[in-house]
């Protein structure tokens, strides 16, 4: 079971203001290499008890190997 979360971290807790809006904690922008300006996709998890947050340029580039994968010829 340790294993399976091994790679998990926890950056810290964030209030919701009053406008919807949250700070991510320094820690994290660091990390991720998230700067002003940056657009971050917010999903949900299947069963909506949470969100996760992922840089559209991750998703891109994400998008762009599977389209390469899947175009490759197979043998």
């Amino acid at each position: 079971m340790a294993e399976r979360f091994k790679n998990v971290k926890i950056y810290g807790t964030v209030k919701v203001g009053e406008k919807g809006q949250v700070v991510i904690p320094s820690t994290a922008l660091k990390e991720f290499s998230i700067e002003p300006g940056n657009l971050l996709l917010v999903v949900s998890g299947p069963e909506k008890q949470g969100i996760v947050l992922v840089k559209t340029d991750a998703i891109k580039d994400f998008v762009s190997r599977m389209t390469r994968w899947l175009n490759e010829p197979t043998e």
